[in-house]
């Protein structure tokens, strides 16, 4: 019987979904469920919280660290690009200036939306 290798990415995938699937599944049915007030409560570094715990944070503070998470990855991308700079042929020099263009252009778009702004 002949199993192509499209076969194995199917079966990879399922198993990459049924792992943390199972692991949550019987962590929930095998887990200690011990509920008391102290245990409920508001936990904020290690201090008690006074007034309404919750309070919604602003989404731009969410956006900011967004953007940020994204061009940091994109610096991962950039870095083994920029270590055999020397050893690529001209198509690859290209195609990382347009790639930095695009992370410009992206650049240019997030500050002028304002979600740069630290409010």
């Amino acid at each position: 019987m002949s199993i192509n290798e499209w076969t194995f990415i199917a079966i990879f995938l399922i198993v990459a979904a049924l792992i943390p699937v199972a692991a949550i599944v019987l962590g929930a049915l095998l887990g200690p469920r011990k509920p008391n007030p102290v245990k409920v409560q508001t936990y904020e570094c290690g201090m008690e919280t006074h007034g309404d715990t919750w309070v919604q944070i602003k989404a731009a503070y969410y956006i900011f660290a967004l953007v940020f998470l994204v061009f940091d990855v994109e610096v991962v991308f950039l870095f083994p690009w920029a270590v055999a700079y020397n050893q690529l042929p001209l198509f690859a020099v290209i195609e990382g200036v347009v790639f930095i263009l695009i992370l410009a252009a992206a650049l240019v778009y997030v500050w002028q939306k304002g979600a740069l702004e630290w409010v």
